[in-house]
């Protein structure tokens, strides 16, 4: 449902080229900072609701995890029937039609109507990074055009002014020319993959791991550990050319990240061999260049999919397309071996965060360099020095994805939260969605924590499906803030099946309509919270623009 507003964003101090000038100001109704996939939802659907929006991006495509990150979907079951927004289907939509338009498919591959090209386990549409930033270009395209969108990129918050309990304004550096950016906004929205806004404004928040006095819940420690945050880890792309040699050098540092074992791993992370994330047992993977397309379809519910590595979260699967057209099928690595547990992005000198992204990048580049060199082979050989890093694929530094990919942000206290009570099927005794009256979409996943900073190995727990409640976007105390992604008021436990693709939209797209809302009928978003008319009045606008607020009649996995 689209509510068309006659003005763009107010923008003063142009220079004379009407470029941003030193010290611009910009005035808009909402600013969203950070474009991953929450931050595009949340602009998308205020603008779709007559707002006008000023978004913020700190890397060179939007997209966050899809894109910068290079992560592909990770989806639930049932995605290709519901469990999804309109908005987030249009995202879908658009990657297969993208293919079909400009590759060359093969007839086959055309007439599926649930193309998936890459043909990975991990989800029904595995894709390029590339591509989903084109589409995602695509669907804010008109907005720009109006002039109702002003996006700012590369551009990172570095201050804010808060008055009374409220966002005042934001001050955004664009990287590129070292110049400021002051944006005065009546709504402010954090999609930021970190959760950066919440320093800087001052908004109450919590970090790692919270007690199980704080929680409740049976998996949380008995002190909390705010330092103990999921692993990040920086993926990377390759293909393989039979015959040909593409060994890159290794890493100064090779040795120490060829022998790096922490002790719940029973083998050093730089192999095929380590803990499985649902039973904890020792397992060995295959990694087969060319493995032929699975018989079964991505299915989280019956199958991971991660025991054959390089059709795990395989993007391009060579046989999707005519022969000849792609000389190897395309893969993105992001596997256990990759995860960085030296180190956290949050709360640290930017020179440590340097130096823990530096690291990370070199145990990408070490597990690399190992698949080329030692990887075992069926033939009793070791070693693929065919293959090939694509670089070119990711635009990011040394040839791997243009920003690390991010599982835990900083979390906002909100008004409301959500558990491991609240989802967990071992706790609640059976698998039935979880509901509350404030929802403002569905989410499904299992809770899925990745090995942490502060020892611990994978958390993966059977979840219900779950209603995202109104409660987690909206602050306790700040009267126009609301996060959009996995900032959201979770747990840390929670946030591991918070974290994935369309719950992030989802919640970014709630927020930016949140956004809208209160901006047409002059109210806050405690205001909407706490009072049944305006909430149903709010989740009305949802249902029309296409937001499912309840599950059918389904169990968790």
């Amino acid at each position: 449902m689209t509510h068309p507003h006659p003005t763009a964003p107010s923008i003063t101090g142009l220079g004379r080229d009407d470029t941003l000038g030193a010290g611009p100001e910009i005035t808009t109704d909402v600013l969203v900072v950070g474009g991953g996939l929450g931050g595009v939802a949340a602009a998308l659907a205020a603008l779709e609701n007559g707002a006008r929006v000023v978004l913020s991006e700190e890397y060179a495509w939007l997209g966050g995890q899809l894109t910068s990150q290079a992560v592909p979907l990770d989806e639930h079951s049932w995605i290709e029937q519901f469990g999804a927004t309109a908005r987030y289907r249009r995202l879908r939509d658009g990657i297969r039609d993208h293919y079909r338009t400009y590759y060359p498919l093969t007839a086959e591959a055309r007439a599926e109507r649930a193309l998936n090209p890459g043909n990975g386990l991990v989800s029904r549409i595995c894709s390029e990074p590339a591509v989903g930033a084109a589409v995602l270009e695509a669907m804010l395209a008109p907005h720009r055009s109006s002039g109702r969108l002003l996006v700012l990129q590369p551009a990172v918050p570095i201050s804010a002014v808060v008055q009374d309990d409220a966002v005042r304004s934001v001050t955004l550096r664009l990287t590129d020319q070292g110049r400021d950016v002051v944006v005065t906004s009546t709504y402010v929205v954090d999609g930021t993959e970190l959760g950066d806004l919440l320093p800087l404004t001052g908004a109450e928040h919590v970090t790692g791991f919270e007690s199980r006095e704080q929680t409740g819940e049976p998996s949380a420690p008995e002190q909390p550990q705010p330092e103990n945050q999921q692993a990040f880890s920086w993926c990377f792309v390759i293909d393989h050319l039979d015959g040909e040699d593409h060994t890159i050098d290794p890493p100064q540092d090779y040795e120490h990240w060829r022998s790096r074992q922490p002790d719940y791993w029973n083998a050093p992370m730089i192999s095929l061999t380590g803990p499985d994330p649902r039973t904890l047992e020792t397992t060995t993977r295959t990694f087969t260049p060319h493995a032929p397309p699975p018989a079964t379809v991505a299915d989280q519910g019956k199958d991971p999919g991660d025991r054959e590595l390089w059709t795990f979260r395989r993007i391009l699967d060579r046989t999707n397309f005519t022969p000849g057209a792609m000389p190897s099928d395309v893969v993105l690595v992001n596997w256990p071996m990759i995860d960085h547990v030296d180190g956290t992005l949050v709360d640290v000198e930017p020179a440590v965060a340097r130096e823990h992204l530096a690291a990370a990048r070199r145990q990408s580049l070490s597990m690399l360099y190992w698949l080329q060199t030692e990887a075992p082979r069926p033939d009793g050989g070791r070693g693929y020095p065919g293959l090939r890093l694509r670089g070119d694929l990711t635009r990011g530094p040394d040839g791997l994805a243009m920003a690390p990919y991010i599982r835990e942000s900083r979390r906002l206290l909100t008004v409301g939260t959500v558990t491991e009570n609240d989802l967990s099927i071992e706790v609640k005794g059976h698998g039935r969605p979880f509901t509350t009256a404030d929802s403002v979409g569905v989410g499904m996943y299992r809770i899925d924590l990745h090995p942490s900073s502060g020892g611990d190995n994978y958390l993966d727990i059977a979840s219900s499906p779950f209603e995202i409640p109104l409660g987690i976007i909206v602050p306790r105390r700040l009267t126009n803030l609301l996060a959009a992604g996995k900032n959201a008021g979770t747990t840390h436990i929670t946030n591991g099946a918070f974290r994935l693709h369309p719950v992030e939209w989802n919640i970014g797209e709630a927020a930016g309509t949140l956004a809208a809302f209160c901006l047409r009928h002059g109210l806050t978003p405690h205001a909407v919270h706490a009072t049944p008319t305006h909430l149903a009045d709010y989740q009305a606008v949802l249902t029309d623009d296409g937001v499912e607020l309840h599950w059918p009649d389904v169990v968790g996995y």
